[in-house]
């Protein structure tokens, strides 16, 4: 392959920089995390003396991956900063940048598998009662809540759902998951009411913003703060944390964890797995399959507790 020019490092992760930023395919929290890895194994390279792309070989990867995990990074932690390289020097070539796959010769470490943590149902029951103030905040975070634990979606899909998304008429909304693909999914009778009764402070509160400030810009997406601002993922962590870590004795609290939830809760209720498949939006039903093994492990644990021979010798 032809190379057409000598590239720096430095300058190769600015590209790639550039390059993932408008790459719609990617979650924008994906997108943070590809570079933020690239740059780190660039700083490793620079310790080594080398700038230039070309100088680049397959043990230098190998040697950080070594480094990574005698630091005590998790077997699935250094897997995705693989992967975050691998991204890298996939674009590299593609621009002719670099003429070498170097990332075939680097054996990536084999993760334990980890069954889903979820919310025990009872513990989900609770985003149910009176647990949020009577404000406009409150409204919403009760709303992100038991949109999360309701569609399974992901933390950025609901951040990100636009108020074109919403069909209250046909109890469904359209979000846009991985891969940049829509799927619609269905929403039940509360649920639909709750949506519409956002609605209706969301709009009460537009006006009184724009009433109060002459410059302010409505946002499209559903799920706005006090201040008229659009919601981000990362705030969606902190709601999720602030409500589920006192009630939940997961030994995880996060928005993908309702999403876990919903799948295991749904199988554990005799769900068809194609169907949740559609509504998690995987594209491999191998993906899905992970929650049939959580909900056998919750058969077994029912009948340890529920059987009267369970505990017989």
């Amino acid at each position: 392959m032809c190379i057409f020019a000598i590239v720096k490092i430095e300058e190769a992760i600015r590209y790639f920089a550039d390059y993932v930023a408008t790459e719609k395919r990617l979650a924008v929290s994906t997108r943070r995390y590809y570079v933020g890895e690239v740059e780190r194994f660039g700083e490793y390279m620079k310790m080594q003396k080398v700038e230039e792309l070309e100088g680049v070989e397959a043990y230098h990867v190998r040697d950080w991956q070594m480094g990574l995990m005698a630091a005590g990074e998790a077997a699935g932690t250094v897997l995705k900063q693989l992967a975050a390289l691998r991204a890298w020097f996939k674009y590299l070539r593609r621009q002719r940048y670099y003429d070498r796959d170097i990332m075939a010769k680097v054996t990536p470490p084999k993760a334990p598998k980890r069954l889903p943590v979820f919310f025990r149902e009872s513990e989900v029951e609770k985003i149910y009662s009176d647990m949020f103030p009577d404000t406009f905040d409150g409204e919403m975070e009760r709303l992100v809540l038991r949109m999360l634990y309701e569609t399974g979606v992901r933390r950025s899909e609901l951040a990100m759902l636009r108020l074109g998304g919403i069909d209250l008429s046909a109890k469904s909304i359209k979000v846009r998951g991985k891969g940049d693909k829509e799927r619609i999914i269905p929403i039940e009778n509360e649920l639909a009411q709750n949506i519409s009764r956002f609605l209706a402070l969301r709009e009460m509160k537009i006006e009184e913003l724009k009433c109060a400030n002459e410059h302010y810009e409505e946002t499209d997406r559903l799920l706005i703060n006090d201040k008229g601002r659009a919601v981000s993922d990362g705030m969606i962590y902190v709601i999720v944390k602030r409500y589920m870590s006192p009630i939940s004795t997961a030994e995880r609290v996060s928005p993908h964890v309702f999403r876990h939830s919903f799948a295991t809760h749904m199988l554990n209720e005799g769900a068809n797995i194609d169907a949740i498949k559609e509504l998690l939006g995987h594209s491999d039903l191998g993906t899905t399959e992970v929650y049939t093994h959580v909900a056998r492990e919750h058969l077994k644990e029912t009948y340890k507790h529920a059987h009267p021979r369970a505990n017989k010798k």
